[in-house]
């Protein structure tokens, strides 16, 4: 109850007097009023946590008084003090929104208890609303990033189906955002505010997958010893995200089905029918149309859910948004490490990148950006802090693909002797860049005669100290 800030209104001073004394020893900030509309602009203009409030008082009484307050602060809590402990008065304050009643005249240790459980019930309320709040806010439709066609055809979908309760499927390469796509949909539609829960369809077993999805009762299955809510049931009212569909059962894709024709499902091991109010996204990396074909997916649960389906474009196919995602992710990294100081890609890495084909799509660019992040100090993100595969694929697409042993052989030694050169290049780099630019110093430094590290630096051109400071500067 530390610093709580409190308000009493009560027309009898020594009650508001002794409250003051008892909420102010526990560390609360306690304003007082005898007159019922000065306490009713005080709650007005200012934000408390808990507000006591007498039920008889003259010109406004408390259950007018609570719903004044209600109407312009409806997440304070409202405690009610009264003479007159009736039940119908208490039930028809807890209807209007009031925390609790405190009968009087009232034991100090029922009054603290009944406070601090309000002050903690509003801290807990006003955190709930803030990560919810962060949650809408990371994941609105400005934080898929991407401007081309392609993504923008996204968008024009998924803002269409986010006022409705239609099923969605989202497809695509792994890695793509699948997931990111269906919260957005769920934090920008009218179930918002209710749960939303996502699973792996393909990390679990089909009878446990059966399980978590439906529930199931006590003594269903060896191991079952207590009842277990199924998600459709946790998720009643929100959204429910089945994360690579494709991997289901055939008997488990017609229960699923059965929930999306009927809206009813029965629990493992048990007989009766629950309802669920829940709306469906389904993602999948694999082709279900071809699993269709050849019997693996069944063709009605595949209409049911391809209802709106989404499709993710491959990275490879939307390299116009990769500088824009890099630059996304660089401040999200740099915003939970707490840096200050945002680094820039350095032309070359960004050339790179640019050039890679990114298998892995935007979850791989998004672990090569956070590992650059941590890697770099300085104002920018070099080439040799991106991954390995990133900083070698373009030197072999820039390589023919040899068209026998002879030529395999050529292209081998091409490769190696590139590699060679790159680390060599580095390698005097960093000497010269940890010796402030003294040839001696460096040479020394790495166990090198001086003349045999200055041919170093004269086959890669690096022949004075400014020429290091440049080419560091471009990495």
């Amino acid at each position: 109850m530390k610093d709580a800030r409190i308000l009493i209104v009560d027309d009898e001073e020594v009650v508001c007097r002794s409250c003051a004394l008892l909420l102010s020893e526990e560390g609360s900030q306690v304003d007082t009023f005898h007159d019922a509309r000065q306490g009713l602009a005080a709650a007005e203009q200012t934000s408390y946590d808990v507000i006591l409030l007498d039920l008889k008082m003259p010109v406004l009484n408390g259950m007018e008084l609570l719903r004044r307050i209600k109407g312009v602060r409806p997440d304070v809590e409202v405690i009610l003090m009264t003479g007159y402990a009736e039940i119908s008065t208490a039930v028809e304050a807890i209807k209007l929104g009031a925390f609790d009643y405190v009968p009087k005249p009232f034991d100090p240790n029922q009054l603290t208890v009944c406070v601090r459980k309000a002050v903690e019930t509003h801290r807990i309320r006003a955190e709930n609303r803030y990560l919810r709040s962060e949650l809408q806010s990371r994941y609105k439709f400005e934080n898929i990033v991407g401007n081309s066609r392609e993504m923008q055809s996204v968008y024009e979908m998924v803002t269409q189906v986010c006022g409705t309760n239609v099923t969605v499927l989202i497809r695509g390469e792994s890695g793509t955002g699948k997931e990111l796509v269906a919260r957005a949909i769920h934090f920008n539609s009218p179930r918002k505010n209710m749960r939303f829960i996502g699973i792996d369809c393909g990390a679990l077993h089909e009878n446990l997958l059966e399980s978590e999805l439906f529930g199931h009762v006590k003594g269903a299955f060896t191991g079952a010893v207590t009842a277990k809510k199924g998600l459709f049931e946790v998720a009643d009212g929100g959204t429910l995200f089945l994360d690579e569909i494709g991997h289901t059962s055939f008997a488990l894709q017609a229960k699923l089905l059965r929930v999306l024709q009927e809206r009813v499902f029965t629990p493992v091991g048990d007989t009766r029918e629950r309802r669920a109010d829940v709306r469906l996204i389904a993602a999948t990396n694999k082709d279900l149309d071809a699993m269709v074909k050849e019997g693996s997916f069944r063709e009605e649960l595949f209409y049911r859910l391809n209802i709106v389906p989404v499709v993710l474009p491959p990275l490879r196919n939307r390299r116009e948004d990769i500088a824009a995602l890099a630059s996304h992710f660089i401040r999200k990294f740099c915003d939970e490490n707490n840096r200050t100081a945002v680094p820039t890609l350095s032309t070359e890495a960004l050339q790179l990148m640019m050039d890679y084909s990114w298998p892995g799509n935007v979850r791989e660019l998004e672990n090569a950006i956070q590992r650059a992040v941590v890697l770099t100090s300085g104002e920018t993100i070099t080439a040799d802090r991106l991954p390995a595969a990133v900083r070698t694929a373009s030197v072999v697409s820039n390589v023919s693909v040899p068209r026998s042993s002879k030529e395999l052989k050529a292209v081998k030694k091409q490769l190696r002797e590139q590699a060679v050169e790159e680390v060599e290049r580095r390698f005097v780099i960093e000497a010269l860049r940890r010796s402030g630019g003294n040839v001696s110093r460096a040479a020394a430094d790495v166990g090198m005669l001086r003349p045999n590290f200055q041919a170093l630096m004269r086959q890669y051109h690096l022949s004075t100290p400014t020429d290091i400071s440049d080419e560091s500067a471009t990495q």
